[in-house]
């Protein structure tokens, strides 16, 4: 099969087949992964105990300079699968007895991934982990698929975005996906255990000098959603990658004053979930794309 691809915000109407690949994302329409094993670098009431079944897709909608998956972010590596292979492989992760199934950076490849849960049982949430660059509509076909969704929230400004992501769209465009991803799940759910079972964790990456952009992101997050309905995590993870002499203002990590200040922010606005100290900052959460459990 082939289209003339609208799938992503971009509607770029690049060509891709089923192992074709086209369009800024650099993929065909049958899923790419790279990696499908269970991980533990999730939040808490994601990976749980026993971890996430994380399957990391290939290939990316945005071009975040400071990317630290651009590996396989750029459409480079992973295998091709059919959709009955990415079947077989979310169950055989449900089977080493993970608390969740994650799904990272899927958004190009949503029909086939819809296809793939359709029909398929897992007693486990599925995890929808993406960008936030995402159309509405396309998520609409996930629905009552997908469980959790976590979303990322880069930027509030689309000067950033642009600059940094090449979408200057991004803030209304992610705004839109949110809220469609909310009236999906509604508030979320919390098991005995602490593990998330349905609803919206939104996630920030603090970028350095950017502590402004992370408070809009946050107002965002506690003024369109009732107050204790959607999960945060405020994340100082950002490691420095190669490649930045262009925009040097990012050759640094998150300070510690920096990272402070924004928890305090979060905590005024009262929002429910996570943050991060400094020490998070380390390549050592970067998995292997060696196509372990493909």
């Amino acid at each position: 099969m082939e289209i003339s691809c609208k799938l992503c915000p971009r509607r770029c109407g690049a060509i891709r087949g089923d192992t074709t690949p086209g369009g800024l994302c650099r993929s065909p329409l049958l899923p790419r992964i790279a990696r499908a094993a269970p991980h533990y670098g999730e939040e808490p009431c994601i990976a749980g105990k026993n971890g996430t079944g994380a399957v990391f897709f290939t290939g990316c909608n945005l071009r975040c300079v400071f990317c630290q998956n651009r590996d396989i972010s750029r459409g480079e590596g992973g295998q091709g699968v059919t959709v009955s292979a990415l079947r077989e492989t979310l169950l055989r992760l449900r089977d080493t007895g993970v608390d969740s199934i994650d799904l990272v950076t899927g958004a190009h490849y949503i029909p086939a991934i819809a296809e793939a849960l359709s029909g398929l049982t897992l007693g486990i949430p599925v995890v929808w982990n993406s960008s936030g660059y995402e159309s509405a509509q396309s998520l609409r076909q996930l629905e009552g698929l997908v469980q959790v969704y976590m979303p990322d929230y880069k930027y509030a400004d689309g000067e950033a975005a642009r600059r940094y992501s090449a979408a200057a769209d991004y803030p209304e465009v992610a705004a839109a996906a949110i809220r469609e991803m909310f009236r999906q799940t509604g508030p979320y759910v919390l098991d005995d255990a602490g593990l998330l079972r349905s609803g919206v964790l939104i996630r920030h990456l603090i970028l350095p000098g950017r502590a402004d952009d992370a408070r809009d992101v946050m107002d965002f997050a506690a003024d369109e959603f009732p107050r204790g309905s959607v999960l945060f995590s405020l994340m100082s993870q950002y490691t420095p990658m190669p490649g930045l002499a262009r925009f040097p203002e990012l050759t640094r990590r998150v300070t510690e004053e920096e990272n402070r200040a924004l928890i305090h922010y979060m905590q005024v606005r009262r929002l429910d979930g996570f943050w991060q100290e400094t020490d998070a900052a380390t390549e050592e959460m970067i998995p292997d794309w060696d196509l372990t459990g493909v």
